[in-house]
Parts: C-alpha cells; sequence; structure tokens
C-alpha cells in the first residue's frame, strides 16, 4: 500500500508559540505546515497589502509541491489575507465579505441588527469634526474605540466629556495605522448602500456593557454553524485588563444556550462558511441580560492549550480540517484535565523587564508543574511601552497557560510560576502594581 501524501498547509504568521499545538492536532503526522510571511511582517508598524499579497505571492510560486491549505488565526491584515490568497490558489476558505463583516466593527453592528436584538447602542464619531461629539443616542459611560484595531489597541473607555475628548484625540493619532491599509480591502467589495463612503478609518462609540464576560468558539461548516465551546474571561478586580480566560465557562447552561442561539443567527447572517469564528459576550447576572461584544473571524490562537488540556486537542484542528474540506466534529472531552486557563501577568505601570529566563529556565519550570506552559512577552531589558499589540491600561509580561481539576489548582499553579519566573521591573511610574496587587 502506498505511503499516505502529507497535505501541505501555508500558515500566514506562523509562530513558535503555535507550533507545538498545530504539531498537536489530530494527525498531525500527515500534516506539512510550511510559514507564510512573519508575525513581524504581518503586525508592526502600517502595513501594506498588496505588499503582503506580492510577499506571499513569491513564496507559493516558488512552492514545488501542491498547495493543499492556506490558513491563519491573527486579525487583520491575517484575516483578510487567507480569503484574498485562497481565491487566487484554489485553497477552500470563507469568502473575503464574510471576514470583513466581522473584522469591521461597525458593519458587523449593523449586520447584527437585522437579525439579534443583543447589542449595545452604537454609533460613529466624527473624528474629522472640530468638535467631535457621541452620538445623540449613546450615553456615557461608553467606549471609544476604531473600527479596525489589534488587542483593544486604542480602545477608550470614558465616562464624561472630557474623557471623551482626551480619548478623541489619541486615536486620530493612531487610527490610520491599521485603518487606512484596511480601506484597501474595502476597495475590493461590493459595499452595501449603508457602508458606502464609511472607510476604514472610523471611531464607533458604544455604550458600556456590564456583567461577566464570556466567548463562544465555532465553525461553519458546509453551511451549518457549530459552537464548540464557550469560555469565561476574568479581569484584574477593578480594571478592563484580562487576568485569565477559563474553559469551560462557569456560566448556567441556559445563559450559553442562548449565546449559541445568538451566535448561530449572527453567523448565518453574515455568510461566513468553511471556517472557525469565536465571539465574545457580556452577562449580566442582575438583568438575565446578554450583550455581544465583538465578532472574530477566526478562532482564538491563544485558547490552543485549553481546549488541548480539556478536550485532548487543540483548537486548531477545526481550522485545519474546514480548510481540507473535512467535518471538524471531535468526540466529547477526553482531555487530562477538567478545567483550563490562560493567565495574563502585567504590569500595570511603564517599566524595563530584567532576569528575564531562558528557554532552558522555562522548560524547566514547565517540567517542575505540571499541566503548564509559559511565554514571555517582552525581551531582557525591554521597555515595556515598546512592546506592540498591547491594550490601552496594561503591559502584558507572560503568558501562562495551567490546567487542573479545579479553580484552586489552576490559581496556584499561576502564582508558582510567577514566583518561578523572577521578572523584575525598573522605573515603574508611579502607581505601577503587579498582579498581586490587583
Amino acid at each position: 500500500m502506498s505511503e499516505q501524501r502529507h497535505h501541505n498547509i501555508f500558515v500566514i504568521g506562523l509562530d513558535p508559540s503555535n507550533l507545538p499545538t498545530l504539531n498537536a492536532v489530530p494527525e498531525a503526522d500527515i500534516y506539512a505546515f510550511h510559514p507564510l510571511l512573519t508575525v513581524e511582517e504581518l503586525q508592526e508598524g502600517e502595513v501594506s497589502v498588496p505588499e503582503l499579497l506580492d510577499s506571499a505571492r513569491r513564496i507559493l510560486d516558488a512552492f514545488e509541491g501542491p498547495i493543499d491549505a492556506i490558513v491563519g488565526y491573527w486579525d487583520f491584515p491575517v484575516s483578510t489575507l487567507v480569503p484574498m490568497l485562497g481565491k487566487e490558489y484554489g485553497t477552500r476558505t470563507t469568502s473575503l465579505e464574510s471576514v470583513v463583516k466581522c473584522e469591521h466593527k461597525y458593519w458587523s453592528r449593523l449586520e447584527q441588527q437585522k437579525v439579534i436584538e443583543e447589542y449595545p447602542r452604537f454609533g460613529r464619531v466624527d473624528l474629522d469634526s472640530d468638535d467631535p461629539q457621541p452620538p445623540a443616542d449613546v450615553s456615557f459611560p461608553m467606549w471609544l474605540k476604531p473600527a479596525l484595531s489589534y488587542s483593544s489597541e486604542l480602545a477608550y473607555g470614558v465616562s464624561d466629556m472630557d474623557e471623551f475628548r482626551a480619548a478623541v484625540k489619541e486615536i486620530r493619532g493612531g487610527i490610520a495605522r491599521v485603518g487606512r491599509p484596511f480601506e484597501h480591502v474595502l476597495d475590493l467589495l461590493e459595499l452595501p448602500p449603508e457602508m458606502r463612503d464609511v472607510g476604514g478609518q472610523v471611531c464607533l462609540a458604544e455604550e458600556s456593557m456590564t456583567g461577566l464576560q464570556a466567548a463562544v468558539e465555532g465553525y461553519v461548516h458546509d453551511g451549518e454553524v457549530t459552537i464548540y465551546g464557550a469560555l469565561d474571561s476574568i479581569n484584574y478586580s477593578g480594571s478592563s485588563s484580562f487576568l485569565r480566560h477559563q474553559y469551560p465557562s462557569a456560566l448556567p447552561d441556559d445563559v450559553i444556550s442562548r449565546m449559541h442561539d445568538v451566535s448561530r443567527r449572527t453567523m448565518e447572517q453574515i455568510g461566513m462558511d468553511w471556517a472557525t469564528f469565536s465571539i465574545e459576550y457580556f452577562y449580566d447576572p442582575r438583568t438575565g441580560d446578554i450583550s455581544l461584544l465583538e465578532i472574530n473571524p477566526r478562532h482564538s490562537q491563544s485558547h490552543a492549550e485549553l481546549f488541548d488540556y480539556v478536550d485532548g486537542a487543540p483548537n486548531h484542528h477545526r481550522m485545519l480540517s474546514l480548510a481540507l474540506g473535512r467535518d471538524p466534529a471531535l468526540p466529547a472531552a477526553r482531555g487530562p484535565y477538567r478545567l483550563a486557563a490562560k493567565w495574563y501577568y502585567r504590569w500595570f505601570g511603564e517599566g524595563r523587564v530584567h532576569e528575564v529566563p531562558g528557554a532552558e529556565e522555562i522548560a524547566r519550570i514547565e517540567k517542575e508543574i505540571p499541566g503548564v506552559r509559559i511565554d514571555v512577552v517582552p525581551h531582557e531589558g525591554q521597555r515595556l511601552s515598546s512592546v506592540p499589540q498591547q491594550d490601552s491600561y496594561s503591559y502584558e509580561v507572560a503568558h501562562i497557560f495551567t490546567g487542573g481539576d479545579d479553580e484552586d489548582d489552576l490559581r496556584r499553579k499561576f502564582d508558582r510560576c510567577v514566583a518561578a519566573l523572577g521578572l523584575t521591573f525598573d522605573e515603574t511610574a508611579p502607581g505601577g502594581r503587579d498582579h498581586k496587587s490587583v
């Protein structure tokens, strides 16, 4: 019997952190993963979509074997490059329009309006005005954010006009970095009347949502929407910055069922197919209301270990199966742990990081504490404000993945990892505080 051929899978923005989890998916032995563009090319500075496409084409055209799939698990521009290159090279992807309807937060809200009621009041802010004002029917407190951004970059919670004006100033100064190249993508689409002349450099105002944060992950397989997991997103006390994502969610079954239903109706309206997605929500236990925060046209690569710990396979499995035209379903939970979490070890003030452990030291810590994996974000001596892809209020210094029997087990492992890492900081601004003081 002839040996089974390997499937050549090009991963846009393939990074060292995700390669182990890609290699941990079922049937990984018949997958050959090939890097296509670097994370630095894709996310640093103001990107050029035409230049990225040309660079990708040179790599793909030079490849001598068959190209079986082109995939990615990052936001724009990766999310849009996947369908654009897929169309050119004949690989299976969802449509470019369906991705843009998710990525463009304003267009996404317009689509949601057509099929659901679980979203906050929202509107556009005129950044070109001499005196920008909140939308007439959006009240304080609210969030201001670009229609396109990375990792909550340039997203600000504001409670009065002084904070509103300060946030507008910051957004004006940085919105072009992602918004301007996104306009190249918008030009490729036949836009509906409500989106014509909107463009990519749009500021959105949304009334603040309250309650517990959660997310669902799912996929669309041949037109059928499936939700395969729900996770809780838990913030640092008194902060909008994530402390951890925890899987599976501890929310009541009926709440999770409602999130499933809202997600299904929304993704059917958007028209996604043969692709993964993740949707973030707020649930208010006092009122019982759920509100859709945002839609990501990709699964969350940062949750890969969590699904592996609990379900026995990283969520990358669904992305790869869909790209190859396969059913991405998995058996019920069969991982080694009941619960899993991704923790964000953060610093809440400016500083320079020191005593960053090397790969051998991190491997030793991971061996000594079963069920953990550690990624340190900054490098030795780096000023935290120079680390890209940060939110507006804190700096991520390490991502710590833990699997355990209960929440206490998860927290003990996190605290042990933080202590073992031994990171130190200097030049911390007044008010800066570590994870133990929030």
